[in-house]
């Protein structure tokens, strides 16, 4: 089985760097069509092993994982990052699928007795994609083997409408938090976990549910694990978060207390033009240094090792926030400081910190969500 699995991972590398040879099997045996699946499961299978490698907050580049069940199985419990395509309504939500073809697709649904995986895999096939792949393990074995459980937007509201009896956890920085959050959530950030983690119920068998900015935002897997650690029984994520609850219910800022708008401040002579939020740098004007005078300042990855290490901005050096009093001794204070990560939370925190700590530096932080490149170049969205 081991080989097999390196084999397939050999392979998944080979088709996400844009090589020639195909995942799947030659053409002739890629036109099966959706009515032999319903009799006949698809072949090209991954284990349990390959596919925790592939599943990551934030979701891997090249890789789209796919939940074939109903809705109602999707909702309440699903492997982080997965998107919704029941099978029933493949044709409909086809459009939900990559445009890139080579893309790897992994399909799964409720274990090895479960066809909707491979039926659906069968369908993306007929569409032309070249890379897919089923994991007939399936949700039940991922989540018997422990693994981090998701729940959808729509479940969230649900346990909201119901009055259930389940906490939600934003773990965010409490400065974020402050701004708006989802109704009834309590404020433990991940980076002070251990301080807050009293505001959790004694009962450690309590649904928990942890979020924080979005997919590309790994504070709730953090601070989940965390609450497993000391005993938790019952810890899921919403790995969309609050900017999916927003864009689906409205501002959320009436669910926490309101934070008053910062006055204009002046441009700095580095040209650094100030963004929204007090001590913000607008993305405008950052694109605009790192373009044109990127050694005029000195940025600060606050993410962890392991993210900065996939990828970060060129010539960024990395004082992760849950080192960040001892790193941020180190700092220099002779240019301007730009404090980034990959949602502007946790640059927002180590801005409120080095402002507190060592209030000589000339600090600003990103409020934006960033996407990084291996290559060293960013995307920048203005929140």
């Amino acid at each position: 089985m081991r080989t097999t699995h390196t084999l397939f991972a050999g392979l998944l590398v080979t088709a996400l760097v844009g090589c020639s040879a195909p995942m799947v099997a030659p053409p002739s045996e890629a036109k099966a069509s959706v009515e032999q699946a319903q009799s006949n499961y698809y072949t090209k299978l991954v284990d349990f092993d390959f596919m925790k490698e592939l599943v990551s907050i934030p979701p891997k580049a090249g890789v789209v994982i796919v939940d074939a069940r109903p809705g109602r199985l999707y909702d309440p419990g699903h492997i982080p990052g997965a998107i919704s395509i029941p099978d029933s309504q493949f044709d409909k939500l086809a459009s939900k699928l990559p445009a890139d073809k080579n893309t790897a697709l992994l399909f799964y649904c409720e274990g090895p007795k479960c066809v909707l995986s491979h039926q659906s895999a069968y369908r993306a096939e007929k569409l032309g994609y070249t890379n897919v792949k089923v994991f007939p393990g399936g949700f039940p074995e991922w989540s018997a083997k422990g693994m981090t459980v998701s729940v959808s937007t729509a479940q969230v509201k649900k346990l909201l409408d119901e009055k259930a009896n389940v906490v939600l956890v934003d773990a965010r920085p409490a400065r974020v938090f402050a701004k708006g959050s989802i109704p009834t959530a309590i404020s433990v950030p991940d980076s002070q976990f251990e301080q807050k983690a009293a505001l959790l119920p004694a009962d450690k068998s309590t649904p928990l549910v942890f979020f924080c900015g979005g997919l590309q935002c790994v504070l709730s897997d953090q601070a989940a694990a965390k609450a497993v650690a000391l005993g938790y029984t019952n810890v899921k994520t919403y790995p969309e978060g609050e900017p999916e609850w927003t864009k689906v219910f409205g501002d959320a800022a009436a669910a926490a207390v309101a934070v008053a708008a910062p006055a204009p401040a002046a441009k700095s002579a580095a040209g650094i033009e100030p963004g929204k939020e007090k001590g913000s740098i607008s993305v405008a004007s950052f694109e605009r240094i790192m373009k044109n005078q990127p050694s005029a300042i000195v940025v600060v990855d606050v993410r962890s090792p392991k993210e900065f290490a996939v990828a970060t901005i060129k010539g960024a050096i990395n004082v992760p926030i849950d080192d960040f009093e001892a790193g941020l001794a180190k700092l220099p204070k002779d240019k301007p400081i730009v404090f980034v990560c990959a949602t502007g939370g946790r640059s927002g925190e180590a801005y409120d910190t080095a402002k507190i700590l060592r209030e000589e530096l000339n600090v600003w932080f990103l409020d934006a969500q960033v996407t990084y490149h291996a290559d060293g170049t960013f995307l920048a969205q203005a929140k």
